[in-house]
Parts: C-alpha cells; sequence; structure tokens
C-alpha cells in the first residue's frame, strides 16, 4: 500500500472517485494528509474532506483546530482513542472534542471498534454522526495505537453485534471496514450492509488500485445495485 500510493497515485485515485459520483473522503489531519489535500484541491479537485483526528497527536483539540484551517468539513475522533479513553473511564474527552469541532464549524463525529462506547455516546451526547467499525479487530486498553504487530481479528461476531447497536443510534452511522480488508467478497458484505443501513447512514470503503485500476467504479456500480437508494462515501484509507 505504502510503495503504491505516491501522492500522485493518491490524487488520481481521488479524481477517479469523483467521476464515480464520491463527494467525501475520509482520511487522516495528519501533514501528509492536509499537504495533499492542499495540492489536490489547488488542482481543480472538489472532493469535500472528513478528517480523523491523528492518534499520534497528544493534543487532539489542536488537531482539531488545524484540520478545520486547512479545508476539513467534518471530523471525528480516532476509533482507538475513544476506545481507549472509554476503557480508563474518561468519556469526558468525546463531549470536549465533540465541543471543539462544532466551535470550529465540522460536523462533530466520534469512532468506536466496538459497541460499548457507541451505547454510552447514544445515551448521553448528541454527536452529528457516529462511526461504527464492524469488527473490534484489536484491544486499546493499554494504548489507542494500532500496533503493526497486533494479531487482527475479524470476528463475524462483532459484526452482527455492531449491526444491532447502529439499529439503536439517534445520530447517523458510518459504516466501515465493511469488508474485512479485503477478506469479505464485495457481493457477500454490501449484502450485509443492504440489511443493517438506515437511510440517514453511509459507508466507507478503502481502496487499494495497484491490482485494478477501476476498482473505484466497479465498486460504487456493486454498491448501487446491491444497497438501493444508498449514499456513497469512500476513499482511499
Amino acid at each position: 500500500m505504502r510503495r503504491f500510493y505516491t501522492a500522485a497515485r493518491i490524487k488520481e485515485a481521488l479524481h477517479k472517485a469523483e467521476r464515480a459520483g464520491i463527494n467525501t473522503l475520509f482520511a487522516r489531519a495528519d501533514n501528509h494528509v492536509m499537504r495533499l489535500l492542499e495540492e489536490y484541491w489547488n488542482e481543480g479537485g472538489t472532493i469535500q474532506w472528513f478528517a480523523q483526528s491523528a492518534s499520534e497527536q497528544d493534543d487532539y483539540l489542536r488537531n482539531i483546530d488545524t484540520a478545520a484551517s486547512r479545508g476539513a468539513k467534518g471530523m471525528y475522533l480516532h476509533g482507538g482513542v475513544v476506545d481507549h479513553y472509554f476503557s480508563r473511564g474518561e468519556p469526558e474527552h468525546f463531549a470536549r472534542a465533540l465541543e471543539r469541532m462544532r466551535s470550529r464549524g465540522l460536523a462533530a463525529g466520534l469512532a468506536a471498534h466496538n459497541t460499548s462506547p457507541h451505547e454510552w455516546i447514544r445515551d448521553h451526547l448528541d454527536p452529528d454522526f457516529q462511526l461504527c467499525c464492524y469488527y473490534d479487530t484489536s484491544p486499546r486498553d493499554a494504548s489507542p495505537h494500532h500496533v503493526a504487530s497486533d494479531r487482527e481479528l475479524f470476528d463475524p461476531v462483532h459484526r452482527d453485534g455492531m449491526a444491532r447497536c447502529i439499529g439503536t443510534l439517534r445520530a447517523p452511522a458510518v459504516h466501515y471496514k465493511v469488508l474485512a480488508a479485503g477478506r469479505t467478497p464485495v457481493e457477500e458484505a454490501f449484502s450485509y450492509v443492504a440489511r443493517t443501513i438506515r437511510p440517514s447512514d453511509v459507508v466507507l470503503v478503502g481502496f487499494y488500485l495497484g491490482d485494478d485500476g477501476d476498482l473505484i467504479a466497479k465498486t460504487v456500480e456493486a454498491f448501487e445495485r446491491i444497497v438501493p437508494g444508498g449514499r456513497r462515501s469512500a476513499g482511499p484509507r
């Protein structure tokens, strides 16, 4: 992924996404992404950016301010960070993050990999959206960061539990990791999404174009065929 996705190829993928009717990119609020998007927009690109807080930056409030000043339209606290704060009994960070996002004019959201934080957020806060991961791939109790050596777990039981949770949320949901990082065939994955998605929800899909340069258009076609009326939100992650 890192070898293939040069800056030029990321921008090419964004152009392909726009041509396929996708209007939103979910991507990290780090210096690389922000510099690349600045170039992309200066070159005529129009895709809007929903920023994921960069978990390696300790001051998420400053990260929110930076993303807003660099063109983000929405933002959400990283799922591993939310999982970590929740496991430590520190949910006060969630309201703090939402307040700062809204003060900067951003659509404000929170992500999580398991259902417990989402249920707490549902019962205590009013986010504009919640990013709901179909799989709790690795524990974040000890650290919010993904560790490359971690053994990732893609258990269908997690997917079923998150699907039930999504049905109880008041806020729109962004369904993500729906393809289990390529482990679940597109037809099967989108058929599951079709049974789970609500009218206000969107689906976040990542693309690796190294094996198929037309993958974005093909995926959009499959999504529109299998998930009638579904909104489209996707991008390289």
